[in-house]
């Protein structure tokens, strides 16, 4: 960098570190090292502001699937913004933007669904669906089904109720999380939580049973619906085990208990199919959608409602007067005519056969990791994937602590010009690239990840036998 350009990037630094509350940060740590400071991006790649270049195998937070500079959003922003700038969808108001896209969403749905419901991003939506449950059973007269079942290791966000549907001690810690209509069962992860000799589909009907056992304690009378990511996102990327959504599908309608698909990292093609539903045969009641939605070029969320739910609600509106939730930015246009690009984007070049082309190599290059002494397990489906480390392959013994482990290798992997991710409660590392990330820019994930593990194989030894 000259020496104009180098003053340029301390004094944002400075600025950082004095005036922004970083999320998911170490705030002290923060103050001494520093941002990293990402200033543009082309494609899969981003730079920083020393001009470096990184390749983004994580698309930012699971969502940038067009990667950056997608000119057909770019010109869709654009046109909207001199068009119509913003306005509400409040008390009768719309625009032609949102009305386009929730007919597109809708249309693309695996189920059948009645009603879209636009907000700013995953968390809303999450807490939107939740909202929308107690409110559906108040309508039913069945005003005691209010907890909302979820599952440890789940990601759904980070406000009041999405924050406690999350089942990350991270999000709860001094938070006073979860609030108690909101409790949890097992996590799916058969490679780690399965018993020695049970197979995948006993696995799924032992937590089956575990969670009808659950809803028996509480009382099925008192549970109004269980929340679920088809795959299990910064959790660990965790795949569901043969036969365990049909197997927890069937409890759930036994007890006349809703089902929300948490679809915000898994729809528009990340799995291989358009939607996680459809991967798992998932049929919801209610369903979440964010991040790719837009390709996070706009910030926006949406939650669609089967005719079922939509009818209840839809009277009871009528009868207190409105459905009395919203936000300023539901249904806004700009985000709404970015949206409906990608969409398109996402159709004219058949995402789905792109990411089932690409998956089956990067998952093949991925396996090759698993010769290093310390990864246990590649997992993931579609264009998602998860690599888990741990201090004995033979026995599964995972690192103690876990985290540290994993937060060096995303360090060193990030020095080497890869952008990985630390997973929570785990020694995994996440990838998530673009959907149309071209088969040598997968191949340039999979090489740098193994350069970096190869290069801290020491470190990871003598963590290994410290314990």
């Amino acid at each position: 960098m000259t020496s104009k350009e180098i003053n340029r990037h301390d004094a944002l630094r400075e600025a950082d570190i004095s005036s922004v509350m970083h999320p998911f940060t170490n705030l002290v740590a923060h103050g001494q090292v520093g941002p990293d400071i990402i200033e543009r991006g082309e494609g899969i790649r981003i730079f920083d502001a020393s001009g470096r270049s990184y390749i983004d195998a994580m698309a930012g937070i699971w969502s940038n699937g067009l990667g950056n500079g997608e000119e057909r959003l770019i010109k869709a922003a654009d046109a909207q913004y001199r068009k119509l700038a913003y306005y509400h969808t409040f008390a009768h108001k719309s625009n032609p933007p949102s009305i386009e896209l929730a007919s597109k969403l809708l249309s693309m749905l695996p189920v059948p669904m009645s009603k879209v419901f636009f907000c700013s991003s995953g968390s809303e939506a999450v807490d939107t669906a939740i909202k929308t449950v107690w409110y559906y059973w108040n309508a039913n007269s069945r005003r005691t089904k209010k907890k909302i079942i979820s599952r440890r290791r789940a990601y759904h966000g980070v406000n009041v109720a999405s924050g406690s549907a999350t089942g990350l001690p991270l999000l709860h810690n001094e938070f006073d999380l979860p609030i108690a209509q909101i409790i949890h069962t097992s996590s799916p992860h058969y490679w780690k939580e399965a018993k020695p000799g049970e197979s995948e589909d006993e696995f799924s009907t032992r937590l089956a049973q575990e969670l009808e056992d659950l809803i028996k304690r509480e009382g099925a009378e008192n549970i109004g619906a269980m929340i679920a990511e088809p795959l299990m996102g910064a959790g660990g990327v965790i795949v569901p085990p043969k036969g365990y959504f049909p197997k927890i599908q069937a409890v759930l309608k036994r007890n006349e208990i809703l089902l929300i698909a948490d679809e915000v990292i898994c729809g528009f093609g990340r799995t291989g199919k358009m939607f996680g539903t459809e991967t798992f045969d998932i049929k919801p009641d209610l369903m979440t959608f964010a991040k790719q939605l837009s390709s996070s070029y706009f910030p926006i969320g949406a939650v669609a409602v089967s005719e079922l739910v939509f009818d209840v609600i839809k009277e009871a509106s009528a009868r207190l007067g409105n459905f009395g939730h919203g936000y300023t930015y539901s249904g806004h246009p700009v985000g709404a005519a970015i949206s409906l690009e990608a969409l398109k984007i996402y159709e004219e070049r058949d995402v789905v056969g792109q990411v089932q082309k690409s998956s089956a190599h990067f998952f093949k290059r991925l396996h090759e990791l698993e010769r290093h002494p310390y990864v246990g397990e590649v997992r993931g489906v579609g264009l998602i994937a998860a690599v888990e480390l741990v201090a004995d392959k033979k026995k599964r013994l995972l690192f103690n602590p876990l985290g540290k482990i994993n937060a060096l290798v995303a360090r060193r992997a990030y020095e080497n010009g890869l952008v990985t991710r630390a997973l929570p409660a785990s020694d995994s590392l996440g990838f998530c690239p673009p959907l149309f990330s071209t088969i040598s820019e997968l191949d340039e994930i999979v090489d740098l990840f193994a350069k970096t593990i190869d290069e801290l194989t020491p470190q990871m030894k003598e963590h290994a036998g410290s314990q």
